[in-house]
């Protein structure tokens, strides 16, 4: 990223984030650098609560301090070749933020203005620690994560591998998650793992999608999204899939909740095709509705 890019950003290193504030986070709209466990810069965006802003507006009295941030907190888990800034991502924020959250919202490595390179879901569970512990350094006791595509697939791993620690969730929603890896039975899943795995294909990765991909292979090959769905429990689960789906046919969110043990709900929605996209307002405000209730 060019040093005027970096200037938007104030950086935070989340290895020491309990002894950093800086300022009061209901002032308004954050942006950040954090530093993830293996050093990566990750951008992330921070909003209040549009509930706080609202009163405000009708009370003439704004809410600060402890009291506002002491809420919930949606940490957006973008999918593959999204961005905290793409269109898809900041409606999706809005929505949540109209429900009573403040939201989180984050460039995967390698994608928008975060160094380093997509691993494809493997390492991206460091990028999203980050953002969740980010969210309790600033105050919120209660943080839940929801992810789209790959970033479904982030946050259900996060959820299982995080349990006990600062970067633990209190809620996990997943939206177009793969059950499983190296799926190859779809037309757009094949064109993807060719962006993926081929030299050629890193490069329409790179200067067509704007993801910066890494060329290793996975080794060792990172616990799977269903293998991870056992070990999230009590943390509330909701897995939800389009049955338009073009990249992931219904058996991958039927196998994601029935690895839960009936622990896991399932909101199999009509007419949705694939992730954040295909995800219309009423679905939007429901999902706000269950993480911000749970």
């Amino acid at each position: 990223m060019s040093s005027e890019g970096e200037s938007r950003f104030h950086m935070v290193d989340v290895s020491s984030l309990t002894s950093v504030h800086h300022g009061d986070p209901c002032d308004g709209p954050r942006r950040v650098m954090l530093r993830t466990d293996d050093g990566v810069r990750i951008e992330a965006v921070y909003e209040p609560s549009a509930a706080s802003v609202t009163d405000t507006a009708v009370t003439g009295t704004a809410v600060t301090g402890t009291d506002a941030v002491a809420g919930t907190a949606v940490v957006v888990a973008h999918g593959f070749t999204g961005s905290a800034d793409r269109p898809a991502v900041r409606r999706a924020a809005r929505a949540f933020a109209e429900r009573g959250a403040a939201v989180v919202t984050f460039s995967f490595r390698g994608h928008g203005g975060s160094g380093g390179r997509s691993t494809v879901g493997d390492r991206e569970v460091l990028d999203l620690s980050a953002a969740v512990r980010w969210a309790r350094e600033l105050g919120h006791a209660r943080v839940v994560t929801v992810g789209f595509s790959m970033g479904g697939s982030v946050v259900l791993r996060q959820a299982a591998l995080e349990r006990g620690t600062e970067g633990r969730v209190d809620a996990v929603a997943a939206v177009s998650a793969p059950a499983r890896w190296y799926y190859r039975g779809t037309a757009p899943m094949r064109r993807l793992h060719w962006v993926v795995t081929r030299p050629a294909g890193r490069l329409v990765g790179r200067y067509g999608l704007r993801t910066r991909i890494d060329r290793r292979a996975w080794d060792p090959v990172p616990l799977s999204p269903v293998e991870a769905v056992p070990l999230i429990a009590p943390v509330p689960l909701l897995i939800v899939h389009g049955d338009r789906d073009a990249y992931f046919p219904l058996d991958h969110p039927r196998t994601l909740a029935a690895a839960g043990g009936g622990a896991a709900e399932l909101w199999l929605e009509r007419g949705m095709g694939h992730a954040e996209n295909a995800a219309d307002e009423e679905l939007l405000a429901r999902l706000g509705d269950w993480l911000t209730r749970r």
